[in-house]
């Protein structure tokens, strides 16, 4: 069966049907607006759009992929806010010809995605597309603490990473140049550690649980790394008018990703300093604080302006959608 011949209304139930609310979900789909919880009378807000062919393709991704992916770089967003997720809002354009089995799959995508920080999608709406176009937008609480943005940077400050880099960029390049799980010498190998690459492009693992934790710990400023770090630390330097200086040595490149460049004779830290869409968390500390483990210390901050990386010259890398 495909999407043309269930019908919108019959493709709305479908997805409702499918998706849990979320403890902050009042009233869900079936009214013109759903009702959302705002406990402490502030709602963090981010929206983003992912467009077939441009942020995803059909042939290198399942639905289910797409389904997380589409959720989990929203969701960091707020998480990158030092706020908890409590749901989301998605606009779907689908053409008639999608088979069924890949809406459910991408509706299954957002459910398990959204259940990993507790959160439930409130509502949406859907329309016919020639191409697969999700705009989501994604809601959190602050519970009581400010929100922590991109320009409380101070010199004296060291910058600090959680989460996965490097991986998204890894993938992407696997893909490019035409690695499938079925690869055999000759062409691109098919071992583990690139299968996890690829996995890594198409289902990324933001450390959701750690931007709120930034926030305890006094974080004067953090970002979610979707377009690159030393582009999106760009923005923090920015913003706060400071100079960040990151130091290579400090980075570990992931087995995954060191296996994609041997694979493809390519630097991996470049992909680690520069490569986006893993949704890591980037953050601004005060020298003294006593980071998690899972937090590594890979920079620091002084006056000026601009992101610097000890002994390499970066380009302006990262992602831009018009350059």
């Amino acid at each position: 069966m495909t999407v043309g011949e269930l019908g919108e209304f019959g493709a709305i139930a479908r997805i409702a049907s499918r998706l849990p609310q979320g403890e902050a979900v009042l009233l869900g789909p079936g009214d013109d607006a759903a009702v959302v919880r705002a406990a402490d009378g502030r709602v963090v807000v981010s929206t983003d759009l992912l467009i077939e062919g441009r942020h995803f393709r059909r042939d290198w991704s399942g639905g289910y992929d797409v389904g997380r992916k589409a959720a989990a770089q929203n969701l960091a967003d707020v998480a990158a806010m030092g706020a908890v997720p409590t749901s989301l809002v998605v606009g779907l354009g689908m053409p008639p010809s999608l088979p069924v089995e890949w809406l459910d799959a991408l509706t299954d995508g957002f459910r398990d995605e959204c259940a990993v920080v507790r959160a439930g999608v409130a509502g949406g709406d859907v329309t016919r597309c020639d191409l697969v176009v999700l705009g989501v937008t994604a809601l959190g609480s602050l519970d009581g603490r400010d929100p922590v943005t991109r320009s409380g940077a101070r010199p004296g400050q060291v910058v600090a990473v959680t989460g996965r880099l490097g991986y998204a960029a890894a993938g992407l390049a696997l893909l490019e140049a035409g690695w499938t799980p079925d690869s055999r010498p000759g062409g691109l190998a098919g071992p583990r550690l690139l299968r996890e690459a690829v996995d890594g492009h198409r289902r990324p693992r933001p450390p959701y649980a750690r931007g709120p934790e930034a926030a305890l710990l006094g974080a004067g400023a953090m970002l979610d790394v979707s377009d690159g770090l030393v582009q999106d630390l760009g923005h923090v330097a920015e913003e706060s008018g400071v100079r960040i200086m990151l130091d290579p040595a400090a980075f570990e490149v992931a087995a995954p990703v060191a296996a994609a460049a041997a694979e493809l004779g390519a630097d991996p830290l470049e992909w680690v300093l520069s490569g986006g869409d893993d949704h890591a968390l980037a953050a601004v500390f005060p020298a003294e604080v006593r980071l998690p483990p899972e937090w590594t210390i890979v920079g620091s901050v002084t006056e000026g302006d601009g992101v610097s990386v000890l002994g390499r010259e970066m380009g302006p890398g990262g992602w831009d959608h018009f350059r």
